[in-house]
């Protein structure tokens, strides 16, 4: 891939002592793991928009649909500061075409979800969004977001990774091929690739991206572009779990039909079999798989991202 992944991150979570107490929440696998993949772009709400280091705690109180942002101890309301930074803030990256966000979770300007809100007696009524938080997530509806506290699941981790390495490739595919014919041989070669990887996390999303590839030709590519980035996104945030797996794995051993000796589909069905019950992670199966394509130098299979959608360095997979 051209270039390096853009995600938006708290800027707490890099190691700067931004929080209101003059700490930090450094993520070394964020750093120093996914750092050797990604750009950062560093947010922090409560710096940029003006409040000071150390500061007053803040927390959401009232309305859960409408929360307000006040000090803990003094109810000091920075609410329309917040907004009025966030709304500004969101329309500035959109010039750093980011593929993905990590908030800082339980921040009541940056928490993704599940922020405490408390009512006129200071008890927790509700859960919601930090300000911030919300205004990207309603002006980036496509764009993967997590924090850093649901990122230690193995399962989101991977999953998130795996969609911000997607999002990357399709980026490339609009910046190569603007619009007309080009584009559409391009989107056939993407959707191409990517057919195990949908399969994987959607059946339904993998019939309705195949439709929406096939009439491409009748279709503006601007309104196709647009479609079809929409059910993309939506098919990847679909967990994928064990039984979509095992059937990918078995679908794609079907490649294999008049190359594979008696006793290597046995151990290749030994082996996805073993992963659908449990006793070895997704990583096996899949590394077999790649040897064959190699040995048997399978094209089809070759240009699918399932495959490797991700650096095999980040060992996702080891724990899926």
């Amino acid at each position: 891939m051209e270039g390096r992944i853009r995600v938006g991150i708290s800027t707490c979570l890099l190691g700067e002592p931004v929080r209101y107490d003059g700490s930090h929440k450094l993520d070394r696998f964020l750093v120093h793991t996914l750092g050797e993949y990604v750009d950062y772009v560093p947010v922090c709400p409560e710096v940029e928009c003006g409040l000071p280091v150390p500061r007053p705690s803040m927390r959401l109180v009232g309305n859960p649909a409408a929360p307000r942002l006040v000090t803990t101890r003094t109810g000091e309301d920075h609410t329309e500061r917040m907004e009025k930074w966030a709304k500004k803030r969101v329309l500035e990256l959109e010039r750093e075409v980011l593929c993905g966000f990590i908030f800082k979770s339980r921040s009541p300007s940056s928490g993704m979800a599940g922020v405490k809100i408390y009512d006129d007696n200071g008890m927790p009524s509700g859960k919601g969004s930090g300000l911030f938080a919300r205004t990207f997530i309603e002006h980036f509806p496509l764009i993967p977001v997590e924090d850093e506290g649901r990122l230690q699941d193995p399962e989101l981790r991977e999953n998130f990774i795996e969609r911000i390495f997607a999002l990357k490739r399709w980026r490339e595919l609009e910046a190569d091929s603007p619009g007309g014919k080009a584009f559409r041989g391009r989107l056939v070669v993407f959707h191409t690739r990517h057919k195990l990887l949908i399969l994987s996390h959607s059946p339904r999303h993998y019939s309705l991206l195949g439709r929406l590839t096939a009439g491409a030709a009748q279709l503006a590519p601007a309104e196709i572009s647009t479609e079809y980035l929409r059910h993309f996104v939506e098919a990847l945030g679909l967990r994928a779990t064990v039984k979509k797996h095992a059937n990918v794995l078995h679908h794609a051993m079907g490649y294999f039909k008049k190359q594979l000796s008696v006793d290597e589909k046995q151990e290749l069905l030994e082996i996805i079999g073993a992963y659908y019950r449990g006793f070895v992670p997704l990583i096996v199966p899949v590394t077999l798989l790649n040897h064959y394509v190699r040995k048997y130098k399978e094209p089809y299979l070759a240009g699918q991202h399932y495959l490797n959608p991700h650096p095999l360095e980040l060992k996702l997979r080891n724990h899926a």
